[in-house]
């Protein structure tokens, strides 16, 4: 009987530690086309792993107006806004970036920007998430 428990209670915290949620992002009114998706999971040493991917994302340079290139964010409560990297759309209009952040995310944000080396976002906010559980 003891087994089962001490099982169970593996199975638990596994499943507790290695939760993962899902980031919605709704549609962009200037890129109607991109789908952007994002998981979040926090790890056994509590970092968190964020792995955002876009698909049909149009080049930045196609905006209006035109910008260079499109900027990651991510809000924490205990962090403010940072940079965590640019998004670069491929040839197929694909673009995926990954990190780990020490701060418990809150939102996923994307901006158009004319640069990438930012300390914080200057250019249009081009898709947004919904508040991370």
């Amino acid at each position: 009987m003891q087994n089962i428990f001490t099982v169970m209670l593996m199975i638990f915290l596994f499943l507790g530690v290695s939760c993962r949620t899902t980031v919605d992002f709704p549609s962009s009114s200037e890129l109607p086309a991109a789908e952007i998706s994002a998981k979040v999971k926090q790890g056994k040493n509590d970092n968190y792993k964020i792995k955002l991917e876009a698909e049909h994302l149009a080049e930045p340079d196609r905006l209006q107006p035109s910008r260079d290139v499109y900027v990651v964010w991510l809000d924490t409560d205990e962090n403010g806004s940072k940079n965590i990297g640019r998004l670069i759309p491929e040839n197929n209009k694909k673009a995926s970036i990954e990190t780990t952040s020490a701060y418990k995310p809150i939102r996923i944000f994307i901006t158009a920007e004319n640069e990438a080396n930012i300390d914080y976002p200057r250019g249009e906010v081009v898709f947004e998430s919904k508040r991370i559980n």
